[in-house]
């Protein structure tokens, strides 16, 4: 079923989701199986599996010397989502990338998620490769998460890429995309930013989930602009409980989000990372007590591959 056939049937009662990442290459996959089943007790209609794009790894050839290669340390998305599908009959959403993917390449996963009974995407130009400092397209791949989006909408018309192909199939996909109440990273301004949301959205876009946030504020104000300027798809927000001291630094580094100032002040005084993991906690089941007061469609958490912080606010808030 689709995310957006989801939300309909649900007749405005707020829904849980979750996101989670593919091991390393090399584990199996009973670990996802083990921070899934804890989950289910809420029901999560859909399951987000993220992708990782290809980085170098330098291999020792002897005498001094190394070789570059290039190698995706997570593989597997696509093959986690069928065996999460198979094992407890929930859909899933892969991530698919701009980055390291040609569109011939996409095409092809798209079309696997056709057999494989996949029809929900979430369309992401994704980061730059370690390494660089600016995002570089692939040779002959999507350059922004806008043409990502047309590709997969035009696919599920029977647009491919080297001719259209009639079907009496339902092909089509539900595509969500990114949105960022403090802005995306690159993004000159938030104006800017809110016009490449809404292209994403005339594009072929049928719902959005956040990145991550702290101050619900952000949220509700991102919300406004968004119907102001004519996105009228479903937003999702994107909970992340804060979880070690660290990430007063590590989230604003890395995400370009600001923390609110009673959250630093609270976190400064807890002496250990298990006083900040139930920190988060708590100002996490806030969060998503007053989001289901404003009446958010879903509350979709980033586990980072750890449910155990997920389920204390999910049993808190449900």
């Amino acid at each position: 079923m689709k995310i957006t056939e989801h939300l309909k049937k649900s007749a405005g009662k707020t829904l849980f989701s979750f996101e989670i990442i593919p091991p390393q290459k090399g584990s199996g996959i009973n670990d996802i199986y083990q921070n899934i089943d804890p989950l289910m007790e809420f029901k999560p209609p859909f399951i987000d599996v993220t992708t990782s794009r290809e980085e170098y790894v330098f291999i020792e050839k002897g005498n001094g010397l190394m070789e570059r290669k290039i190698t995706r340390m997570r593989p597997g998305t696509l093959g986690i989502c069928a065996a999460i599908q198979h094992k407890y009959n929930v859909d899933t959403v892969p991530h698919v990338l701009c980055g390291g993917f040609t569109k011939e390449e996409t095409e092809y996963l798209l079309v696997d998620c056709m057999y494989l009974g996949i029809n929900n995407i979430m369309a992401l130009r994704g980061d730059a490769m370690k390494g660089e400092k600016y995002f570089e397209p692939t040779k002959g791949g999507n350059k922004y998460a806008s043409d990502l989006v047309k590709q997969i909408h035009n696919l599920g018309k029977g647009e491919y890429l080297h001719g259209k192909i009639e079907s009496d199939e339902e092909n089509s996909f539900c595509i969500g995309v990114a949105g960022y109440p403090e802005k995306h990273i690159e993004a000159p301004s938030m104006n800017y930013d809110l016009k490449m949301l809404k292209k994403k959205v005339e594009t072929g876009a049928d719902y959005i989930v956040t990145q991550m946030f702290f101050d619900n504020r952000k949220f509700f104000d991102f919300v406004k602009q968004c119907r102001e300027i004519g996105i009228d798809v479903p937003i999702i927000p994107g909970i992340k409980p804060i979880a070690t001291k660290n990430h007063l630094q590590l989230l604003p580094q890395v995400f370009k989000i600001d923390l609110p100032e009673t959250l630093i002040d609270e976190v400064l005084k807890c002496k250990t990372n298990a006083e900040v993991r139930e920190l988060g906690i708590e100002w996490a089941i806030a969060q998503c007590k007053e989001l289901l007061k404003f009446g958010v469609p879903v509350l979709h958490f980033y586990s980072m591959g750890k449910s155990d912080n997920i389920l204390q606010i999910g049993r808190a808030v449900f």
